[in-house]
């Protein structure tokens, strides 16, 4: 982070607050147009003698202020447009505010504010100071006992945290309930709820027999779409017991689901509020990737109650303590539950996709940054996915028991504490015995590692050497860095199979200069190298492998993550490779065999297709980035032409898995039927990319489907390969029909958003004025526009810039209304310095935005990060 940006906070600066407060007493009277805010604080000094009392307070009216039980004349306090200061303050007091809000006029979707039926509200990071003033910070944890009120008729449902203390009418068809959260947190887990909501009730019964009542709030038509989610949250609370041996801690617990929200959900202590997108569950309305969603979004919530409630953040810079932390541990539940090969994979993919990309940008920081405009530009690939990946390490080095070992060290001595990602590190250092001082270096530096191996056999001493290199490059801020500790988990495989080592077929290598050899002993023939199994690491890999040994680890390799990205090695190369004037007919006749043994060997169809799948276009631009700039128009056809080409060479293969299931087997949204499905889906795609397969058998799934995954396969291919006017009827048709499900809806704007064709950028400007399409609904823009910039880079990178600027005049739009949502899309804008063509248009784009006045904060950062000079 440059310091050069105004408003810029620094980690280095932390001060503990100047004053704790011990209890929160809200009293919230919601009216029409009007909320008020009666908030009691009962204050503790906590700093020097003199220092005044700071309350952060954003759009608030003040209508007046007690201290002690006296109100305050306006020569006694300072108010300003975000903070409220009273000076000369006893070392113990209760100060008293009442403020007047309009959650209904909220567009930004933080603090308190109206969603269809329900006013909800969303505190993390900085939101809180929105609903009244407060030391808006994770390190004041305060018990909260609130009040709510509200019309009876148009909000029957009154929730919010911990335990239902009292419930009562009061006139005017006017109601009031009490709620008391028996735990201290920080004022970001704070969540209030008041709407027309019906529940789907079950109850969990804990390990010590403790009954514990779950309710999952939604609106009426949604009350069938909730047993999944249901289900997936028992399975989260038995898995965390049986795991790591945390017990949920209250009586109830609540999940409330929204159509309006930012984020995926939000893990407020007993009462979590979600997007519907990421709760609400039916084979009609819910992809087999947005069931995986679920139940991982899910569990990520219940898991924060220990990881990132009763534990919690010192400062926002930690942010990676709680998020890190419970993404591992979110993976490993769905790991545990369904396959854990696939689960992996799948990680992988994402992370190298798009936190790689976000590694090699301008944004690019530490899982632990250093220093922030609007922290809410932090909430990242890199704190959330990467630092999942520092936290598996960790479980790498240690091991499963001593890992756990830590963790329970931590969650017992920090229980009721705000901590940071060093008193972690110490827990995991104490309970292994290991010194973990280098290991630290992994949340300070930012940037995506490189590890070079080479290998060499000597045939008389029967050994293997493998030497590797660590590679740090410099990344904004960062130019001088220290060799980091990395876990290099690796294999030898000898006539095709892998050979015994320390861990079953598995060394744990740990790279920690920047180059070491390594020396395997008793090897009785040349070994092909198995490196990074599981992708023990976050790093780039650079090996010099044959095509011969690629195929060796791809056919015969026991780890899934090292056969799999074989396979991918493989299929980029042929890619990367291709003669695009004409000439090429056919695969290489050793890939199209290799393809064939993955189709007809033991591997499970899951991993068959993920195995099978070409590597995406965002994936091939990081590896040509690595050569120089990037085309995306060739890498779209270079990609194209190899689907082709595979379609061709295997057309007897495909045909015989694409065909159309008997079993007469209702949907079912298991590991084995999600993985049979995306084979079948994959075979298809390859039939029709060959010009061998009839648009027919996608018309006759889209009538029979019996779930959303069959018939949302079959738009996009409809989309995609038919005429005009058919595909135009077709998505029409399907509008009609499923119109009333808004989750169906955003589905149906991204198969248009990720047409590949030029003239989708035209479309999508239609698309912006259909009635269906809300400009202040997140997901609505992330169906559309996000999924046109992130996931269509043939029409987004249009040679005439008109992609750019379809993204440019939505952020210019939406700047002002919800600047959150504004600043994390732009993150396709950011990365333009790294393309051939188009550089110049993306930057006057960016150019356009930042001369905005005013521009939010958070909007502001990235615009300014990114037209930085790079260091």
């Amino acid at each position: 982070m440059r310091e050069g940006i105004p408003g810029t906070v620094f980690r280095a600066d932390y001060q503990p607050p100047d004053f704790n407060v011990s209890h929160v007493a809200l009293e919230v009277s919601i009216f029409d147009g009007l909320t008020e805010v009666v908030a009691t604080l009962s204050i503790e000094k906590n700093g020097p003698e003199g220092a005044p009392l700071k309350l952060d307070g954003e759009q608030l009216d003040l209508q007046w202020i007690e201290l002690d039980g006296q109100r305050l004349a306006e020569s006694g306090f300072e108010l300003t447009a975000n903070q409220l200061v009273i000076p000369n303050l006893p070392d113990r007091c209760v100060v008293r505010t009442c403020v007047q809000i309009c959650p209904e006029e909220n567009t930004s979707l933080e603090g308190f504010y109206r969603s269809q039926s329900a006013y909800c509200t969303q505190c993390e990071a900085e939101g809180f100071r929105k609903i009244t003033y407060y030391p808006d910070r994770p390190d004041v944890l305060a018990i909260y006992t609130v009040t709510l009120e509200a019309d009876r008729q148009t909000c029957p449902v009154l929730l919010s945290n911990g335990n239902l203390m009292l419930e009562e009418e009061v006139a005017e068809g006017r109601h009031r309930a009490t709620w008391h959260d028996p735990f201290p947190k920080p004022a970001h887990l704070f969540a209030m709820v008041a709407g027309d909501l019906k529940q789907v009730s079950d109850v969990f019964t804990t390990c010590s027999g403790k009954p514990v009542d779950l309710r999952i709030w939604v609106e009426e038509k949604d009350l069938n779409y909730c047993d999944y989610a249901m289900q997936s949250l028992k399975n989260a609370m038995q898995w965390d017991e049986q795991v790591y041996g945390l017990e949920y801690d209250l009586d109830l617990y609540n999940i409330v689901a929204v159509d309006d929200f930012n984020m995926g959900a939000m893990e407020n202590k007993s009462l979590n509020v979600f997007n519907t997108s990421c709760v609400l569950a039916h084979p009609d309305i819910t992809t087999d990737a947005g069931f995986q969603r679920v139940e991982g979004v899910v569990a990520h919530e219940y898991f924060h109650n220990y990881s990132g409630n009763r534990v919690t953040c010192r400062d926002w810079f930690q942010l990676t303590l709680k998020e890190g932390f419970t993404v591992f541990r979110d993976s490993e539940f769905s790991a545990d539950i369904n396959s854990r090969g696939v689960k992996r994979v799948e990680d992988v993919i994402f992370l190298r996709t798009h936190q790689f990309a976000e590694d090699a940008g301008p944004m690019a920081h530490p899982v632990r940054p250093d220093a922030f405009v609007d922290i809410s530009n932090f909430y990242t690939l890199t704190v959330y996915e990467k630092g999942a990946e520092v936290v598996r390490m960790l479980h790498t080095l240690l091991g499963h028991k001593q890992f756990i070992e830590g963790a329970s060290l931590y969650f017992r001595r920090f229980d009721g504490q705000a901590v940071t990602c060093d008193d972690f590190v110490d827990c995991m250092a104490e309970a292994s015995g290991r010194d973990l001082a280098q290991f630290r270096r992994w949340y300070a530096q930012a940037g995506t590692p490189e590890v070079i191996a080479s290998g060499h056999y000597d045939q008389a001493a029967e050994q293997y050497h493998l030497t590797l290199k660590q590679l740090n490059r410099p990344t904004p801020g960062q130019t001088d860095k220290a060799p980091l500790p990395i876990p290099v988990a690796t294999g030898l495989l000898v006539d095709g199979k892998p050979i015994p080592l320390d861990s079953g077929t598995t060394r744990i290598l740990e790279l920690s200069e920047p180059e070491q050899t390594f020396t395997f002993d008793g090897v009785l023939a040349r070994p092909v190298a198995s490196l990074l199994r599981g992708f023990s690491a976050p790093v780039r890999l650079t090996i010099d492998q044959s095509e011969s040994d690629l195929l060796t680890l791809m056919s015969g390799d026991d780890d899934d993550f090292v056969a799999w990205d074989a396979a991918q090695s493989l299929l980029a190369r042929a890619i990367e490779a291709l003669d695009l004037t004409g000439q090429e007919s056919k695969i290489h006749s050793a890939l199209r065999e290799a393809i064939e043994r993955v189709l007809v060997g033991p591997m499970d169809a899951a991993m068959k297709a993920l195995t099978l799948c070409l590597p995406s276009e965002e994936y091939l631009a990081d590896r040509a980035a690595q050569r120089g700039l990037v085309d995306m128009t060739d890498i779209h056809l270079r990609r194209r032409a190899m689907k082709r080409l595979v379609g061709q060479a295997l057309e007897s293969k495909w045909q015989a898995i694409s065909s159309p299931s008997d079993s007469g087997s209702p949907y079912s949204a298991s590991a084995h039927e999600i993985g049979v499905r995306s084979l079948r889906h994959l075979a298809l795609d390859y039939l029709l990319a060959a010009q061998s397969g009839s648009l027919t058998r996608a018309e006759q799934l889209l009538e029979s489907a019996d779930n959303l995954t069959d018939r949302l396969a079959a738009l996009r291919w409809i989309a995609q390969y038919a005429d005009g006017a058919q595909r135009e009827q077709t998505l029409a048709n399907f509008y009609d029909r499923w119109k009333s499900e808004s989750l169906v809806v955003n589905q149906w704007f991204t198969v248009q958003a990720t047409r590949p064709d030029i003239s989708c950028v035209e479309s999508v400007r239609e698309l912006l004025n259909h009635d269906a399409f809300d400009w202040r609904n997140p997901n609505k823009l992330r169906a559309l526009v996000g999924a046109f910039s992130a996931a269509n880079p043939l029409a987004f990178h249009r040679v005439d810039g008109a992609g750019y600027q379809l993204l440019g005049d939505v952020i210019t739009r939406i700047q002002s209304s919800n600047p959150q949502i504004a600043a994390r899309m732009l993150a396709p804008l950011t990365r333009w310095r790294r393309y051939a063509v188009g550089q110049d248009a993306m930057k006057a784009e960016l150019e356009r935005i930042a001369g905005i006045d005013p521009l939010p904060k958070d909007v502001f950062e990235v615009v300014n990060r990114s037209l930085a000079e790079p260091d």
